[in-house]
């Protein structure tokens, strides 16, 4: 079964232009990520699909691989899927261009995911939420699941509305959830036919497509607890982690 992992990266954003080429300690982050997917024991192809001829240069100049896509993309899943629609392969990795911490272990463990169930056609990971500040931060999207490790509902809100005394003194405070998809090729296509649903639209989480429209979404729980860059904030943060590891 072929992997490939494709990283939309665009150029505008509306809290951080040009996002995907910042220095993060001599590197622009997409090269960061890149490298991330590249060491993934399970991924065959690593392309970067993005609207921005500077951020194709950017990648190429590094060795990499990268795709033009339309400028007329809503979301990230439909820029992978303009590039995965021409490849040959079974599985694709949804990777986003603003998390250079991703840990390739993490990659590796969601593609093993979908390799070990047929039954198992998307997946994406839950990590435990360590600071009672992000329950209320819209930026981190909160995750539910049922018993059998599938999401029931995601939110920029708090989910779920109350946690028990015995919880709350065990430290737990829900999941979060972590923005990397891996699909199979099939349903990847068929997904991004469908329209945006009323709760994507709401929540602004295209993820909730998938569950408006019965399909299901396997989480793999992780203690990987690194931020996306999402803001100048985002940005120092990962900076800051990123030379204290290069520096040991």
């Amino acid at each position: 079964m072929k992997t490939v992992a494709i990283i939309p990266a665009r150029y505008a954003s509306s809290r951080l232009e040009g996002k995907p080429l910042l220095d993060i300690a001599g590197k622009p982050m997409i090269q960061r990520v890149y490298e991330a997917a590249s060491q993934a024991q399970l991924i065959d192809r690593v392309i970067v699909a993005t609207d921005d001829t500077r951020i194709l240069d950017t990648v190429t100049a590094f060795g990499g691989e990268a795709e033009i896509t339309s400028t007329h993309h809503v979301s990230g899943t439909d820029r992978v899927a303009e590039v995965a629609d021409q490849l040959l392969c079974d599985t694709v990795v949804n990777l986003q261009g603003d998390e250079p911490l991703m840990e390739p272990q993490l990659i590796d463990e969601l593609v093993r995911s979908l390799l070990d169930d047929q039954d198992v056609y998307m997946a994406s990971a839950q990590s435990p939420i360590q600071l009672r500040a992000d329950l209320t931060n819209p930026s981190i999207v909160k995750v539910v699941s049922d018993h059998n490790d599938y999401a029931l509902y995601f939110s920029r809100s708090p989910i779920p509305y109350h946690v028990s005394s015995d919880q709350a003194a065990r430290g737990f405070l829900g999941f979060k959830h972590i923005g990397i998809y891996i699909y199979r090729k099939d349903f990847l296509m068929k997904l991004v036919k469908l329209d945006p649903s009323p709760l994507e639209k709401k929540e602004r989480l295209e993820q909730l497509r998938v569950l408006e429209n019965g399909y299901r979404i396997k989480l793999i729980s992780t203690d990987y607890d690194a931020p996306g860059v999402d803001t100048p904030a985002d940005l120092k943060q990962v900076r800051e982690r990123i030379e204290q590891l290069e520096d040991n």
